[in-house]
């Protein structure tokens, strides 16, 4: 079993099964909301029925599955729940499933009473190695996740075992954010997963990719500074995710194409093949077919990156060497077309 600390403020435990404490200690909890969505249902309950067997009172309540759980619409109905429970300060969110509800049990657990205790028992690779740690949160709006706040979990809680049963495209879509890790920041993770695919052990992985997330985000909590590297291959892949019915990982596999190609126009980056290489290994895409172009572009302008000079992008000088650039016109077009837009 591995424990990592991220910011000071998340205990991250990786292991096989569920640990016997699943919450912290914590004085005057009565009440915990058990947030979840299709697919994780059963985990879910098997957590609420161990907390009540605790003493605690807990409420199962049931999300959208992907982003359509990620809307001010569904953020209320929640609020709505909690009141009728009678949740309180000292009460707990537990987010039990993927990425999306992580991001949006985390924004109800910030936003309800000023902020109350979140615990996350990821259960994709996606959510263990990215969404379910460093205290992002947020909803959609007129793009990816415009809305939100920093508010980090107390405790986030992975099994091993559960990731283990996954069908292989969820895995894969975990596996590109965990290359994504590799490739800014532990170049033995890159070629881990460059080496041995989607049969890379995902206790290493997770715990490597959960590793390099915890010590970006420790020195840069509220993402003003080097946090930015940990959206390589994000600001074109959240544009294509908005426009196209991809998945998230997906979406980022080709963002990280199209930020790949841009490194080696700009940079000289030397590892381009190498990278397309090891995202076509996890079968993953390295293109997209069929998407309105003009839509992408008009997405990429309401990209949180963007500032008064332009379009900024995370680029790679080499693997593990990443920087925050402004790029051009002719930059863009030759990330979108490296990926077929």
């Amino acid at each position: 079993m591995a424990v990592l600390t991220v910011a000071g403020a998340t205990q991250m435990v990786v292991g096989r099964g569920l640990p016997d404490e699943i919450l912290p200690i914590r004085a005057g909890r009565q009440r915990v909301a058990v947030m979840t969505q299709p697919g994780a249902t059963q985990i879910a309950l098997d957590v609420a029925q161990r907390l009540r067997d605790g003493g605690l009172q807990v409420e199962v309540i049931g999300l959208p599955d992907r982003d359509e759980a990620k809307t001010l619409a569904v953020a209320e109905s929640v609020y709505e729940a909690l009141a009728r429970f009678g949740f309180g300060r000292h009460d707990t969110v537990v987010g039990v499933g993927g990425g999306s509800v992580s991001d949006l049990a985390g924004f109800v657990a910030g936003t309800w009473l000023r902020g109350v205790e979140v615990v996350h028992v990821p259960t994709t690779v996606l959510a263990a190695v990215d969404a379910s740690i460093g205290g992002k949160t947020g909803v959609n709006l007129a793009g990816k996740n415009l809305v939100g706040l920093f508010w980090h979990p107390t405790r986030v809680i992975v099994d091993v075992e559960t990731l283990e049963q996954l069908p292989g495209s969820l895995r894969r879509e975990g596996l590109a954010e965990a290359l994504k890790a590799g490739m800014v920041g532990d170049t033995e993770l890159f070629e881990l997963l460059a080496r041995e695919g989607e049969d890379a052990p995902l206790e290493e992985v997770v715990t490597r990719a959960a590793a390099v997330k915890a010590k970006v985000v420790g020195e840069d909590e509220r993402d003003s500074g080097v946090r930015a590297i940990l959206n390589f291959g994000h600001t074109i892949g959240h544009a294509i995710e908005f426009a196209s019915p991809l998945s998230h990982g997906e979406c980022v596999a080709v963002g990280m194409v199209a930020a790949g190609r841009i490194s080696e126009r700009r940079l000289r980056f030397p590892g381009f093949e190498r990278m397309v290489g090891a995202i076509a290994r996890l079968g993953l895409p390295v293109e997209v077919d069929g998407l309105d172009r003009a839509r992408v572009e008009d997405l990429l302008r309401h990209d949180k990156k963007r500032d008064s000079e332009g379009q900024r992008m995370i680029l790679l000088r080499a693997f593990g060497d990443p920087v925050l650039e402004h790029i051009d016109e002719h930059d863009l077009d030759a990330g979108l077309g490296a990926v077929g837009l």
